[in-house]
Parts: C-alpha cells; sequence; structure tokens
C-alpha cells in the first residue's frame, strides 16, 4: 500500500487538441530494447529498460550543475501529487497528471500540444489519492492506466482514443496508478486496490487492437536477453491482521519473474511472508551485472520497504546478500536464503506495538537509480518507527469495494520522521554515504554520466548531490514538494533536467553560450 487516504473522485471532462502536433512519433520494440543508445530522449518509465533510471549524457555535470537555470514551466493546472515520469520521444514530452490527465508539449518550450482527461465516475473511491505515475509508448501511440481500472490507448499526435478497454471492476477496488510497461508488441498493466482485498494481477494487451493478451500479475523491468519481466508484488490483505491469513502468503511481497509472452512464471523470492505491517514490495527493480560471490552474474537489486537491501541472482531467483539500510526492529537478521528471522512480540497488537521501520517503509515505491560509473544503487529512505495495532476480530469480513485493513499505524507520540539520499555499494550492502533531509521528503532519485544525482527534499527544494560523496552542489527552491523523479534528454546539443513537483513541470538547463553546451554528448555508460 502507499500512505493511504480514501477520498472520492470528481467526474472530469473529455479531450481536446491544443496545437498543431509534430509528425508522429514511432517508437519501436527495437528503440525500447536499445533505449540507452538514444539518451537524447526518455523512452520509457525508467529510462530504459534496466530499471537503473540514468543518463549517459554529461554536459551537465559537477563542475557547472550550479549553472543551471530554469527554461521552462508547464502549469497543469490539477491539484494533488503529481508523480508523474515524462517521456521524451523526438521532440515531445509525455506526461500524465491526477484524475488521470494526459498531455503532450514541445519539449523545447514546454507548448502545449494536446491534452486528454478521462471521464471518471463521480462516486470512484481509493485509498491514497487519485494520482498516476505515467505512460508507456510503442508505435504511434501512448498508453495509460486509468483510475477506474481501464486501458486507453492514446493517439501520440492527436491524443485522440485509439482504443479503450476495461481491465477490472473499479466497484470492487480495482484501479491502475502506475505507468505501463510497452515489451515487444504488448502493453503490461499492473493493477492497484491493495487496501480493498482485491486479488493482484497483471495483464498483457495487445498495443494495436487492445485485445487482452496471455494475462499476467505483474510488471516492472525487463531483461530483453532473457526475455524476462521482473516486478514486485503488493501486500496481502487484509493488510495488518494476519489471522485469517495463516501462512506465508504466496505470492505477496515478492519479486516475481515472468515470460513476457506467456505471463508463465519462471521464479519468484518472497521478502516479507506472512507481512503484518503493510510493506508491500512494490519497488522498481534495478538489473545490472557485476562480479559478487567470486564470480560474474546478471544481478537484480532491490531497496526493500522493510527495511533490507537484497541482491539476487536474475537468472535463478538465488539470494546473494541481504543487509538493513535503515533501522530494523522486526528482524533479527536475514537467513542464508534470504528469509528473515523475525523477532518475537513485533506483530501488531491491539495495545499498539512499536516497530522499525514505519508502514510506509525504510524506503516506498519512489524510483531508485543505479550509475554504471559508480556502481552504486541510490534510493531516498527514511528512518521511522510506528505504532502498529490490530483489531481482537476483523469485523466486518471482507466486501468488495469496501477497505479491508482491520488496523492502523501511526507514529508514537514524540517521533518524527528523518529521511535521507541514500548510496548502497550493491556488491556488499554496505551504505556507502547518505545525504540527510528534512522530515516529509518524498522524492525519487535519478543519476546521470556527469557524476550527478538529483531527487528533492521535504522543504520543495530540487537538489543535485555529488554521485561520488553525497555532497550538495546545488539546489533550488520550486514552491512544491517532489513527489518523483527528475528526467533528462538533449535537443539540439543541450542537455535539459526536467522535474515535476505541485501542479507543474520544471525544466532546466545551462545557459545558452556555456562552453560545454556545444555538444550534449553521452558519457560513460
Amino acid at each position: 500500500m502507499r500512505t493511504c487516504r480514501c477520498l472520492p473522485i470528481a467526474g472530469a471532462l473529455a479531450v481536446v487538441s491544443l496545437a498543431a502536433p509534430p509528425a508522429p512519433a514511432q517508437v519501436t520494440a527495437d528503440r525500447l530494447v536499445n533505449a540507452s543508445r538514444e539518451p537524447q530522449q526518455w523512452l520509457t518509465y525508467s529510462g530504459s529498460y534496466d530499471g537503473g533510471r540514468y543518463t549517459s549524457l554529461d554536459q551537465i555535470n559537477r563542475t557547472n550543475v550550479q549553472r543551471l537555470t530554469l527554461q521552462w514551466v508547464f502549469q497543469t493546472g490539477v491539484r494533488g501529487w503529481h508523480e508523474t515520469t515524462p517521456l521524451v520521444i523526438d521532440g515531445v514530452m509525455y506526461f500524465t497528471a491526477p484524475d488521470n490527465h494526459a498531455y503532450a508539449v514541445d519539449v523545447r518550450t514546454g507548448r502545449p500540444l494536446w491534452h486528454y482527461q478521462r471521464n471518471l465516475p463521480k462516486d470512484l473511491s481509493l485509498c491514497c489519492g487519485p494520482q498516476n505515475r505515467g505512460l508507456a509508448a510503442l508505435g504511434d501511440r501512448v498508453f495509460m492506466g486509468t483510475l477506474d481500472a481501464h486501458v486507453v490507448a492514446l493517439d501520440a499526435r492527436t491524443g485522440r482514443v485509439r482504443w479503450d478497454v476495461a481491465a477490472a471492476d473499479a466497484d470492487k477496488g480495482y484501479s491502475f496508478t502506475g505507468a505501463p510497461l510497452a515489451v515487444k508488441d504488448k502493453v503490461i498493466v499492473g493493477v492497484a486496490g491493495g487496501e480493498y482485498g482485491i486479488r493482484g494481477f497483471i495483464d498483457a494487451y495487445d498495443a494495436e487492437s487492445g485485445r487482452r493478451g496471455a494475462p499476467t500479475w505483474v510488471t516492472g523491468s525487463y531483461d530483453p536477453q532473457l526475455n524476462t519481466l521482473y516486478w514486485g508484488t503488493g501486500n496481502p490483505g487484509p493488510q495488518m491482521y494476519g489471522a485469517n491469513r495463516l501462512g506465508d502468503n504466496l505470492y505477496s511481497d515478492s519479486l516475481v519473474a515472468l515470460d513476457p509472452d506467456t505471463g508463465a512464471l519462471k521464479w519468484h523470492f518472497q521478502f516479507t511472508p506472512h507481512d503484518v505491517h503493510d510493506w508491500d514490495s512494490t519497488h522498481t527493480p534495478i538489473l545490472f551485472d557485476d562480479t559478487i560471490t567470486g564470480r560474474p552474474r546478471k544481478l537484480v537489486a532491490v531497496a526493500n520497504r522493510n527495511g533490507f537491501f537484497y541482491v539476487l541472482d536474475r537468472v535463478t531467483g538465488s539470494f546473494l546478500l541481504g543487509r538493513p539500510y535503515t533501522q530494523v526492529t522486526w528482524a533479527k537478521e536475514l537467513d542464508a536464503s534470504g528469509r528473515p528471522i523475525v523477532l518475537p512480540n513485533t506483530d501488531p497488537t491491539p495495545e499498539g506495538t512499536r516497530v522499525c521501520p514505519s508502514g510506509t517503509g525504510g524506503t516506498n515505491w519512489h524510483q531508485p537509480s543505479y550509475s554504471p560509473r559508480t556502481r552504486l544503487v541510490y534510493f531516498f529512505s527514511k528512518e521511522q518507527c510506528d505504532t502498529f495495532m490490530a483489531d481482537e476480530k476483523l469485523e466486518p469480513p471482507h466486501r468488495p469495494g469496501r477497505p479491508y485493513i482491520g488496523s492502523a499505524f501511526f507514529a508514537p507520540p514524540g517521533e518524527h520522521d528523518e529521511a535521507a539520499v541514500r548510496a548502497v555499494d550493491p556488491k556488499t550492502g554496505a551504505v556507502r554515504w547518505e545525504f540527510r533531509e528534512f522530515s516529509g521528503a518524498w522524492a525519487g532519485v535519478f543519476s546521470t554520466a556527469g557524476g550527478l544525482v538529483f531527487s528533492g527534499d521535504g522543504q520543495g527544494n530540487f537538489i543535485a548531490l555529488d554521485a561520488d560523496t553525497g555532497r550538495d552542489l546545488w539546489h533550488v527552491p520550486l514552491g512544491a514538494d517532489v513527489h518523483s523523479a527528475a528526467i533528462s534528454y538533449a535537443v539540439n546539443g543541450r542537455q535539459f533536467v526536467t522535474i515535476p513537483a505541485g501542479g507543474a513541470l520544471f525544466t532546466f538547463g545551462l545557459p545558452e553560450g556555456t562552453p560545454s553546451t556545444a555538444a550534449a554528448r553521452p558519457g560513460g555508460r
């Protein structure tokens, strides 16, 4: 689950072309596989299939980042946290806003090209706000999962609906908030709604027709060589009441490896068996290759909400490494198989039990990053404990479309959260450095070949850190909280960085005439 707050969603108006758009962008499956070869674009949610959220552009770097200036701002006019990751495709930026707005703007100026808004049911209720985290692109279309549990294909040139498919029943608590993943000729989407006792799933849809293909129930990062999808699953239900769901509750709180053609499960790894603290495993897995335990391996890394950092063999799913990166009081350690050794008296009780990390986790859904230059994993982290309470008896029983939680968590009196950006060595699990932030920080991270890590703090600042040391090199107040991660792209030889904050997108670049802006070139990958 995300931070839970149930609220009704107002009705929405329909769409609109605002300006003559450019020629349709064609995003082929081959371009997506080789996205890292086009650093001037941002073709998919994490920038590339490996989940690394890294750019090989190095025009903006440690020596000149202090000279970044605001180039343009696009105001959506939509209330709520903007958790979107924009796509940049052949001169056009595509992004979303709460309540299932989607936009296309000129990447050079922010000039609007088209705007789509979903006509949502007036009585729609959601756990955690009307967020949407972005789009996928394939062919001449962009794709969005909606709050009323539909999957929609929009014409990338005009914003017109090409197809619209109902994936599940929103009246029973199903919705889509995450960005889809386009793989081969399919669009893969994962369902939200763990707070309503739904049965989680992911479906694959034919990008051309919208026809439902092989049903799967998870999505995320993708390894084209292994032809394997990797993604994390959510919490079991009810979230913090375990008496009516004994056992490990497979495949909750897990990383699963799937065949994208058939949906067949290749392997799974469960981080938190029988989760009673609402920790989920809804994180973007990072795929990378390195030598660990004495030999070269294909690896997947996850900083989990339960407070442990994990590295697995992504071919077999075998556990290689696990270490805490934040305060952990619920488990003594991980055993040789990676299973947590749970400490006594850490389950929720009617009186309340203090446990670390908090119900929102040592980290959350926020985008992590991996730099092949430093070989470090970067992510947002929190130091916070909560008091977890559970009902003596779960009443009433589960009813479709109604919250199914059976408990609550809250910060103990006098305690508050502390946030940090942390850099972890995935070969050892050791925290290499951390940048402490004000409480309330809730942003993802993004790393660059220019030796930078971009994020946001709890005071509405956009920040750039030294990727080697964590030193604060530059920050600028945006006047709104940052609830997503930055992206980067290049236009006509100039590198830009865009960050969503509040109800706007802010784009920064070096001033024209800066010597290094002669050419935005890919650095080391």
